[in-house]
């Protein structure tokens, strides 16, 4: 066999693995619309600002001009950052090794002392 039936014969094998993955594709169900759903009324009870940021996020565009999604992000910025948001507890000190890689990153991020002046004569 010559290079150029082979060379054939491998982009006929391509075109027909690209057929069938786009067929496959094609006729694949997605169910995930049908699960979404149901998990979102479970969640509508537990919790109504998500919903409403749902929504917010749904109207695109018209979502800046909308008071209820404006009120719904000031909430949820709120929550997000209000001092209590984040956990009481650290995270745990690093072993020594990544310790010093915290300490390194301190120091390049930590201002630079200014260098002396020299003097005038």
């Amino acid at each position: 066999m010559d290079a150029k039936m082979l060379a054939r014969l491998g982009a006929v094998v391509f075109v027909a693995v690209a057929i069938t993955a786009t067929a496959i594709e094609l006729t694949r169900t997605d169910k995930t619309p049908a699960d979404r759903s149901a998990g979102q009324t479970q969640s509508a009870s537990a919790d109504p600002l998500r919903d409403e940021l749902i929504r917010c996020q749904r109207l695109g565009e018209g979502g800046p001009h909308d008071a209820a999604c404006l009120r719904a992000w000031a909430e949820n910025r709120e929550r997000f950052l209000a001092p209590g948001a984040r956990p009481a507890e650290r995270m745990p000190q690093a072993s020594g090794s990544e310790s010093m890689a915290d300490d390194h990153v301190r120091k390049e991020l930590s201002p630079a002392p200014a260098a002396p002046q020299p003097e005038a004569r």
